[in-house]
């Protein structure tokens, strides 16, 4: 099969091979019109431009990097799976880097990262894109620089991000809307900035509805499937247990719903529960979870279409450098209205 070049889609296009290579690295100065036409060439063509050539032509590698601390979640899954679409609709290649903040070494490998793999750019994923010592290394190297989800926007880096707050906020509302005020809380790990944002809407929407949280059944986890678990033991043999019950992500979610089952509390008759992220496991798991909907992947492409940009610096305060994505709310089966007095709900 011959091999499509940059001049045959020229050719077909109509356009010089300068005005091609143009559209394909995103540059200004392109009429929109021929961005159309050369961009139906190149799908119809199948051209995959060849990134050795590119980064020898010009100053760019045409390599970014996916800075992670979990490579194997389901999290880390959904924003590799969304960098990686959009570097191949821009035609950059991805890589991805673990981060391992408690390991001895783990500045100098990402240093070397840097100085090995000459990358045009770096995305980082949260937790550790709030690790202060991490993105200075990047600063050091001037190597521009996206955020997803921080805690704070910085001027000196593009940021992607959802509005946690505001949805644990409309999660909470749609609770004490089905008549549940004893809603347990099961928090995220404090070293991560989207568990307190989501406690934060949690406890403001309690607060507007004039309803005072219970303490005792708002427990610490750290995101993972076990301490759903553990934790959900301990808040549904309460003397009280709430008829309701948000953990800050999925995994938690599906433990606290796993406990229940175990202990014979039917789910949502006497015990709504709900999660957050739309997991893939939360739509396997019986019932299926009413969560919500975070855009991992559409965040993660964002963040690539913000470094391809030739017009993005890390010391720009441009508003397409720092964006939010709208979330959803997707109602399933596990959370229902507040069981009727005297429902007690076990088998």
């Amino acid at each position: 099969m011959k091999v499509v070049t940059i001049k045959d889609v020229a050719a077909q296009a109509g356009v010089s091979p300068k005005t091609v290579s143009r559209v394909i690295n995103g540059e200004a100065h392109v009429r929109p019109e021929v961005r159309e036409v050369v961009e139906r060439v190149v799908a119809e063509l199948d051209y995959r431009p060849n990134a050795f050539a590119r980064s020898l032509s010009s100053s760019r590698s045409y390599l970014l990097g996916l800075f992670i601390d979990d490579p194997v979640s389901g999290y880390a899954a959904d924003v590799q799976h969304g960098a990686l679409l959009r570097c191949r609709e821009r035609s950059y290649h991805l890589v991805i880097e673990p981060v391992d903040l408690n390991g001895t070494h783990w500045a100098d490998q990402v240093r070397s990262s840097i100085a090995a793999l000459r990358l045009d750019g770096a995305i980082i994923a949260p937790p550790i894109c709030d690790e202060a010592a991490l993105t200075d290394i990047f600063f050091e190297a001037s190597l521009p620089l996206v955020l997803v989800a921080p805690s704070v926007a910085s001027a000196a880096t593009g940021t992607v991000r959802m509005d946690d707050r505001g949805a644990a906020r409309e999660m909470t509302d749609y609770l004490i809307g089905l008549g549940h005020k004893h809603i347990g809380f099961v928090q995220g790990p404090s070293t991560h900035s989207a568990s307190a944002r989501r406690e934060e809407g949690f406890r403001e929407a309690m607060a507007g509805a004039g309803i005072t949280v219970d303490e005792s059944v708002v427990m610490r986890g750290d995101f993972s499937f076990r301490s759903g678990l553990e934790l959900g033991e301990r808040i549904l043999q309460v003397d009280v247990r709430p008829t309701a019950i948000f953990a800050a992500n999925d995994d938690m979610a599906l433990g606290v719903l796993i406990t229940a089952m175990k202990l014979g509390i039917f789910v949502p008759e006497a015990l709504s529960i709900c999660g957050f992220d739309d997991a893939a496991s939360s739509r396997a798991a019986w019932p299926q979870l009413t969560t919500i909907r975070q855009p991992k992947a559409e965040m993660a492409a964002a963040a690539v279409d913000i470094l391809v940009n030739p017009h993005f610096r890390q010391d720009s305060d441009n508003a397409k450098s720092h964006l939010t994505l709208a979330h959803e709310m997707i109602v399933r089966g596990s959370t229902g209205p507040v069981a009727e007095a005297g429902v007690i709900g076990f088998s």
